[in-house]
Order: C-alpha cells, then sequence, then structure tokens
C-alpha cells in the first residue's frame, strides 16, 4: 500500500490557521501507520445519498438491547457495496482511506467504520472506532507539546 501521497494531499490541504498545519502533520503519519497496520486497501467503497451524505446505520447489541451504536460501513470493492444497498437512492463512492479515517474524527454521530475488507463476506470486518482513534491522537499530540521551561517561577 502506498499511502504517502494520501498522506501529503491531507498535509497540503489543511486549513493554514492556528496550530492546524501542525497538527496535521502529527495526525497524517498516525492515519498512514493505522491504516497500513489494520487495513488492506488504499480506497473504500461509502454509501451516500445523492447530497453526499454518507449512509449511517445504527447497530444494537444482541444480548443488551439498550447498547447501540452507529457505524458507516466502508466497502473494499464495488460490488459489495453496491449488493448491500436496498436503496435506488444510494450510490458507492471510492473514499480513500487516509480521508476516511481523518472524516471519523469529525463525524459526531458516528462511533466507528467498519471496513469490510473480504470480497462477498459482509459479516466479518475491521473495525475502527473513533474513540480509538481520539485516543491516538491525543496521545501524540502530547507527546509533541514543547515542555515548559525549568525554570518558570
Amino acid at each position: 500500500m502506498n499511502l504517502q501521497p494520501q498522506v501529503q494531499a491531507l498535509i497540503d490541504e489543511a486549513p493554514q490557521d492556528g496550530g492546524m498545519p501542525a497538527a496535521i502533520r502529527i495526525i497524517a503519519p498516525l492515519l498512514q501507520e493505522l491504516a497500513e497496520q489494520r487495513l488492506k486497501f488504499e480506497e473504500y467503497y461509502i454509501l451516500q445519498n445523492l447530497q453526499g451524505n454518507w449512509q449511517l446505520t445504527t447497530l444494537q447489541h444482541r444480548q443488551k438491547p439498550g447498547l447501540e451504536k452507529t457505524v458507516v460501513y466502508a466497502f473494499a470493492n464495488l460490488q459489495d457495496a453496491t449488493r448491500s444497498s436496498r436503496s435506488a437512492d444510494l450510490v458507492a463512492l471510492p473514499v480513500p482511506v487516509i480521508p476516511l479515517l481523518f472524516q471519523l474524527l469529525a463525524l459526531e454521530p458516528v462511533d466507528s467504520i467498519l471496513f469490510l475488507e473480504t470480497m462477498g463476506d459482509l459479516d466479518q470486518g475491521e473495525e475502527i472506532t473513533r474513540y480509538e482513534l481520539q485516543q491516538l491522537i491525543q496521545t501524540a499530540l502530547r507527546q509533541n507539546q514543547p515542555s515548559p521551561p525549568m525554570d518558570i517561577a
């Protein structure tokens, strides 16, 4: 997987205000590392409506009906995405994996993305949660903060 062009595009397209460019330079390589370790593809197909909004799916826990989460399905190929859609109002469009992971940080109602990696198998996938991603990034940002001067009094 060659994700470097996606990483560079994320850095280049970052808003230039405040500390955003520096934060993106820290975040982008983390997204690359996560994708290389846990995912198989450079892009995934996401079901979207005609306005470009991603299809969100609410899943309930089988044993605990009150426990639910909202997910986005990311399909490894167009055929699986198309087969899973039951609506003529949805289209499957490819989304590069680095921007896809970055979007997870901003999608407040979404708890995770389920990456369906194996063609034809819509029951098994790799889940990456927004919480997990936030924790990874917060740790990296804390480690990259400059230390306060030792002689502060």
